[in-house]
């Protein structure tokens, strides 16, 4: 598949491939006869894990060191592993956090929404409806 191809499905740009490639994260892709980029499907799965791994916070240099240790092979499993169980656990962390900003987060907009609701109830205590005015006739022209 061509970079175009390969951005749209993968959700990255074709500047950022190019990027990925240039640093290492991507390998050379292969050229066909007119010298364009010619990617295996396969690909795709790295990419996305790659996103996954930028979505999560994982620095580009931890990011290249675990597509070192993947090009070196299977003897690298355990290295790889290793590097992937830390990052999980600053995942974690940063979940964790989140967590704790959302909990507050929430009680200030349920403080807020019980504000409004005290005003309202003591307006309704307070100031009655308005009552409507009796109604007047027209008076005819004479």
């Amino acid at each position: 598949m061509k970079i175009g191809e390969l951005a749209r499905r993968s959700g990255l740009t074709a500047h950022t491939i190019r990027y990925y490639e240039r640093i290492g994260l991507l390998p050379y892709a292969d050229r066909d006869r007119s010298s364009q980029r010619d990617y295996d499907a396969s690909i795709l799965s790295w990419t996305e894990f790659l996103g996954r791994l930028k979505t999560t916070g994982m620095p580009i240099r931890d990011m290249l060191r675990y597509a070192a240790l993947r090009e070196r092979g299977a003897n690298t499993e355990a290295e790889r592993r290793a590097l992937l169980e830390q990052h999980r656990e600053q995942v974690r962390t940063r979940i964790a956090e989140l967590g704790a900003c959302l909990l507050v987060l929430d009680t200030k907009i349920a403080g807020y929404a019980d504000v409004e609701k005290r005003i309202d109830d003591h307006d309704a205590r307070h100031f009655p409806p308005h009552k409507q005015p009796a109604r007047t006739r027209q008076a005819r022209a004479r």
